[in-house]
């Protein structure tokens, strides 16, 4: 009975049951969370007299009631928000002596009851848990509610109830997988969503990308830190940790870090991405003079950078590619694009430790100190062309850049930044490897009947011959449409009489008819004849 629950979806939903005898003495408990500010979690009615719980404001809980002498009315104010979407306890007593409210372990408040008077409640509607007359309801769970020591069944009720669920599993139980890319589900009564501050990614289920274009000589700088902020709010924003929390920033160190993005761009070289520190350690990507890909690591304990070169591959070809870089330790595991990931280390002289990071840029790095010379080489005229879903650990610069959130207190921009998705990797199917496609014909496992020029060659003669046969049938189909099409044209609206000709510049029929019949013309010639006797 303790976690007999119920959960309310919407604000008219309710459950009923037969009315509370409660004449003399009532006792009431039961425990609820919510994320709503106010709703009404259980009445009775009768003719005058009235029993009620209710949540009336965020940080207070009411309990109200009429015996037939005047409405009274307790209220407990806590000091915390009650719709932390916490369990919270509620116990309301009456008697014919006094009346109490408790909630969690907030004092007791207690009213007591006149000495003359009616002393017994009288109702005689039912019990409505939740909504009742027209009320805005309690949005969110209720568990073990006892009236008079009897627990009521609210998961059976909200079985055949609609708008009230049993229980109080919550919607992310079932569809807290679709919040994509990290994103958190968060609980709701009438459904759920998804939290997407902690990545690079933006919309409904954190799935939208969130880039820019950067034009020529433009660049973004992300401080990790700024002066005042204290380690202990840093951390809560970018998990980059330390153990101790009133340290500043650039006291920190990290042993591992996870780095995603993607980008197109024509044009090499240039600098994608660069990670400095108060120290000479840093972190960058490159793109090569070759438009090849290169990651470099210098963490100290060597005298060149750790260099990872991508060379079969020119990632300056226009088109968008992903970047999926993770360090732990000296283990680095890199992945492009949806070809299968590749793992390298660090070498055994090397430091494992990213020592004081200072700031992450994008497009160029404008940096105080010394620059390792390839990057100050690579770093003009600067990188041109589109970024997107850039984050490093829980940083998301870009985001922070072109949303107002937090962290953008922590961007410096030069030049104007344009919000483009131009950056992001549409959705393919990885490719398929040779050992497993049957049609790769270096497949050493491919079983094929006939050499490859054998196959070549009567495929081409069957599609000589099947496209020749198709050509002939098509210029006979396409021949008899143009004879009938004329004939049709030609005979159309076409018919004979047997009318004289000239009628139309006859006076009359009988003249045309008289013009045209030869008979007729020499008929009227005898009788025109005139004989002298």
């Amino acid at each position: 009975n303790y976690w007999n629950a119920a959960s309310f979806v919407t604000s008219s939903s309710y459950l009923h049951f037969s009315t509370f005898q409660g004449e003399t003495s009532a006792d009431i408990s039961f425990y609820f969370k919510t994320s709503a500010s106010d709703g009404v979690f259980l009445e009775n009615l009768g003719n005058t007299d009235f029993i009620k719980l209710e949540l009336k404001s965020a940080t207070e809980v009411s309990f109200s009631f009429d015996v037939g002498n005047g409405p009274v009315e307790i209220v407990v104010r806590s000091p915390n928000q009650l719709n932390d979407d916490q369990w919270h306890r509620v116990n309301a007593e009456r008697n014919v002596k006094q009346a109490s409210l408790q909630v969690d372990q907030l004092p007791l408040e207690v009213r007591k009851a006149p000495t003359e008077g009616h002393t017994r409640l009288e109702l005689y509607s039912q019990l409505y848990v939740g909504a009742a007359g027209g009320q805005r309801g309690f949005l969110g769970c209720i568990r073990s509610l006892r009236m008079n020591g009897v627990t009521l069944d609210l998961e059976e009720r909200a079985k055949v109830t609609p708008g009230v669920k049993p229980g109080c599993s919550g919607h992310c139980t079932s569809y807290g997988m679709y919040c994509a890319n990290g994103g958190k589900c968060v609980e709701k009564y009438n459904g759920y969503s998804c939290d997407c501050s902690k990545t690079a990614y933006d919309g409904p289920f954190c799935i939208k990308d969130v880039g820019a274009f950067f034009e020529e000589g433009m660049w973004l700088r992300y401080n990790f830190h700024s002066p005042g902020t204290s380690m202990k709010d840093l951390v809560s924003r970018t998990l980059l940790s330390s153990t101790d929390p009133e340290t500043t920033a650039p006291d920190l160190n990290l042993n591992k870090e996870e780095l995603s993005f993607s980008f197109s761009t024509t044009k090499s070289p240039c600098v994608l991405l660069y990670i400095s520190s108060y120290t000479q350690d840093f972190m960058a990507v490159l793109v090569k003079p070759s438009g090849n890909l290169q990651i470099r690591y210098s963490l100290g304990g060597t005298k060149e950078p750790y260099n990872i070169d991508v060379d079969h591959r020119n990632m300056a070809n226009g088109q968008p590619h992903t970047v999926n870089i993770t360090r732990n330790g000296r283990d680095i595991v890199l992945q492009l694009d949806h070809y299968p990931p590749t793992s390298y280390s660090l070498p055994t002289a090397s430091d494992i430790e990213f020592n004081s990071p200072k700031a992450l840029f994008l497009g160029k790095v404008i940096e105080i100190g010394k620059i390792d010379q390839d990057i100050y080489k690579y770093n003009t005229p600067g990188f041109t062309g589109c970024l997107s879903r850039v984050q490093f650990n829980q940083i998301a610069p870009l985001k922070a850049a072109l949303r107002p959130t937090n962290a953008s207190s922590h961007v410096h921009i030069q030049g104007e930044l344009v919000e483009s998705n131009c950056g992001a990797s549409p959705l393919t199917i990885p490719p398929m490897s040779a050992a497993t496609d049957p049609w790769h014909l270096d497949s050493a496992s491919a079983d094929f009947p006939y050499n490859g020029q054998a196959i070549g060659d009567g495929v081409n003669r069957n599609s000589a011959i099947i496209g020749g046969v198709i050509a002939v049938v098509i210029f006979t189909i396409l021949c008899t449409l143009v004879f009938l099409i004329r004939y049709m044209f030609r005979h159309k609206g076409t018919y004979h009489t047997n009318e004289a000709k000239g009628a139309e510049s006859a006076e009359s029929a009988d003249a045309a008819i008289m013009n045209n019949d030869p008979n007729f013309t020499e008929t009227i010639d005898e009788s025109k004849k005139e004989w002298l006797i």
